[in-house]
């Protein structure tokens, strides 16, 4: 009789990683439905491909500014109800942006959303942080990164269908509904996270901001985090407008692209996160920047293409992408300790919205649509990408040396570690 096998994760755990999914599915899709949009808005609206990236920019530079703001709040108080707190107010400023009338209403609910989804991901990281031991997070990462291929798969190609058969608002709709569904699930079934609670932080949520921001440990961490950031942002807002007038797909293979693209990063998520975690995390975060950076050389420089031939080309460049999002978030939750480590994610996610926040603000700058749609200097955004690869993968490779060196040094008897 064979013995049963032992259970990675207990059904309390699997529950967790499908509820944090799930969060960072509509998070997600909130941000990716204008990709989208995007090409809707700028005719709907008459408005210029700057004006559009601040849209997106003002999100990400919001949601920059209430996740330092929040910093020093994270440690202070039950993980479950800084979750509930912030997810209420990302699905009202969904509403907001579903009630938009105009340009600069619609630009005032994006930051308002901004200034509270912003600091899910960060919140949601600290939680898989506490709830996970190191040797198993590259899987979960694995799956919460699932939200984004379901994001594409399920949610974007719907918003696209919504918005060009009802209005562009509906996505909005859509997704604000989720969410309250999603939160009563939170509330409901959700146990309190206070594991960070058994040792006092700071009182003053001020010094405890200062403290993470001066501890000298995370600052390549916080620098390379800014640098891995810049290529989402610099793409994904002028996706949908550079396939339907640079690659000459029509709106229908524009859904099919995004439903492929999702497919493909839905299934490969878990792999890699796998992969991540019996190769290692930063030899996945090597190899796979190399693809991204190749694929995103090509796919840049595309002119009229097949649609088979463009669900190839943007199905490797996302395989890059998981690639390295999946095993990077994986080596960022083992640089905090227990008790910074809310205040270190959430400035950690500030710096990625508010460095992703500018690289859209300059993405609209360099691209310029014709009068007949087609984007022009895109080519030019991979360039931009190309070279911020390159310096995360040396900043990743020294970040990664750093968390080794502290781990064998917590390893140590504690006579060996104060003598070191």
């Amino acid at each position: 009789m064979q013995p049963t096998k032992e259970r990675l994760f207990t059904r309390y755990q699997v529950f967790m990683i499908a509820l944090i999914a799930l969060l960072q599915f509509t998070v997600i899709l909130d941000f990716m439905v204008l990709n989208p949009l995007g090409e809707i808005l700028l005719s709907k609206m008459n408005i210029k491909t700057e004006q559009f990236g601040l849209v997106v920019s003002g999100y990400a530079i919001s949601a920059g500014i209430s996740g330092i703001l929040a910093a020093g709040f994270a440690d202070k108080f039950d993980r479950k109800k800084m979750l509930m707190v912030f997810y209420t107010g990302f699905v009202l400023g969904t509403f907001l942006c579903a009630l938009a009338p105009n340009y600069l209403f619609l630009l005032g609910a994006r930051i308002i959303t901004g200034l509270f989804g912003g600091v899910m991901g960060a919140i949601g990281m600290a939680i898989i942080a506490d709830l996970f031991q190191p040797e198993v997070r590259g899987r979960v990462m694995g799956f919460v990164q699932m939200a984004f291929g379901l994001s594409q798969v399920v949610g974007i190609p719907i918003g696209w269908e919504l918005a060009n058969r009802l209005s562009w608002h509906a996505p909005f709709w859509m997704i604000g509904i989720f969410g309250v569904v999603i939160g009563i699930i939170m509330m409901i079934y959700v146990k309190p996270i206070t594991g960070h609670l058994t040792k006092k932080t700071e009182k003053n949520a001020f010094a405890h901001l200062l403290h993470t921001l001066s501890n000298r440990s995370y600052f390549l961490a916080f620098g390379t985090t800014m640098i891995l950031s810049i290529g989402g942002y610099m793409m994904m807002p002028f996706g949908s407008t550079f396939s339907r007038h640079n690659l000459g797909l029509s709106e229908t293979d524009v859904t099919l692209l995004f439903i492929a693209s999702g497919i493909i990063s839905f299934a490969l998520g878990p792999v890699i996160g796998k992969l991540s975690d019996k190769f290692g995390k930063a030899n996945m975060f090597y190899i796979a920047t190399l693809l991204c950076a190749v694929m995103v050389y090509i796919y840049t420089h595309l002119g009229i293409t097949p649609l088979y031939m463009a669900i190839i080309i943007s199905g490797l460049m996302f395989l890059g992408v998981f690639g390295r999002v999946i095993p990077s978030q994986a080596i960022m939750t083992s640089m905090p300790s227990l008790h910074d480590r809310g205040a270190f994610m959430s400035i950690n996610s500030s710096l990625q919205q508010l460095s992703g926040g500018i690289a859209a603000f300059v993405a609209g700058k360099i691209v310029v649509q014709t009068t007949g749609g087609t984007l022009l200097h895109y080519d030019r955004l991979g360039y931009v990408m190309i070279i911020a690869f390159a310096l995360t993968t040396v900043m990743m490779y020294l970040l990664n040396r750093q968390i080794q060196a502290k781990q064998k040094l917590a390893e140590q008897p504690p006579v060996m570690a104060a003598a070191s």
